[in-house]
């Protein structure tokens, strides 16, 4: 599965939150400029960063699951912590 999200915090700053979200986990397996790899019992997470029209951020979040695994879950409580730490006032909803 694969999941999108764009942000006004800087690529360095997602990947940080990556490693602190994922990190937690899964073991870090792969670390290049702009994305990093985890791997575990959920399966493999990878995570790129790209800087999108100037001030934003996409971030690309896949996972080698099909549907809705727990690595999805992950996945998605990731992008949803990061439109948090932009967005105090962001309410978190669903079961991740």
């Amino acid at each position: 599965m694969r999941y999108f999200h764009r942000t006004s915090l800087a690529p360095d700053s997602v990947l940080a939150e990556a490693d602190n979200h994922f990190g937690a986990l899964l073991q870090g397996v792969g670390t290049e400029h702009r994305a990093r790899s985890y791997e575990g019992s959920l399966g493999r997470v990878t995570v790129r960063v790209a800087a999108e029209g100037g001030h934003y951020t996409l971030i690309d979040v896949s996972t080698d699951q099909v549907g809705e695994s727990e690595a999805d879950t992950v996945a998605k409580r990731f992008l949803t912590l990061v439109h948090a730490r932009v967005d105090p006032t962001h309410q978190m909803r669903g079961a991740y």
